[in-house]
């Protein structure tokens, strides 16, 4: 399976949409699935489902973090560097769907989003373009790591 299909199979099996993309990483990350998974639950539906930065492009970033990212009270180059390595993975998602802001990608008008999410029926996932986007951010991470070996 692609990380792509992994992904996606996440999402299916009821993980959150950062969620789903952190643990299609999973086996190269330095943290247990638990705590990948603990870590990213706060991300989905935009960020607790307040319908901002996209959770699959959240689950990138945190990913991103974990392989390329600084540990200290960086300054400078180092900060600067992975800022920018961040700003491309957000650059190359929005080529793809316009925008990285959840409610902007899925055309929604409401800001802040009923805590309690919605069933995962059939008909969840007709009306909602979430698995592509998820499988579309989990293609861009794994061509960036690709692209820039760690």
């Amino acid at each position: 399976m692609t990380r792509r299909d992994i992904a996606i199979a996440n999402f299916k099996s009821g993980y959150n949409c950062s969620q789903s993309i952190v643990l299609a990483f999973k086996d190269i990350l330095p943290e247990d699935e638990n705590t990948l998974s603990r870590l990213a639950s706060s991300f989905g539906g935009g960020m607790g489902r307040l319908r901002e930065v996209c959770g699959s492009v959240s689950g990138m970033f945190m990913v991103a973090g974990l392989l390329y990212g600084y540990g200290g009270p960086e300054q400078g180059k180092v900060k600067a560097d992975h800022y920018a390595r961040i700003q491309e993975l957000a650059h190359r998602f929005e080529e793809k769907h316009g925008s990285i802001v959840c409610r902007e990608i899925l055309g929604l008008t409401v800001r802040h989003d009923a805590p309690v999410p919605e069933a995962r029926t059939d008909a969840y996932y007709k009306k909602r373009p979430c698995t592509e986007i998820i499988g579309d951010a989990a293609e861009i991470l794994e061509q960036y790591i690709t692209e820039h070996p760690v």
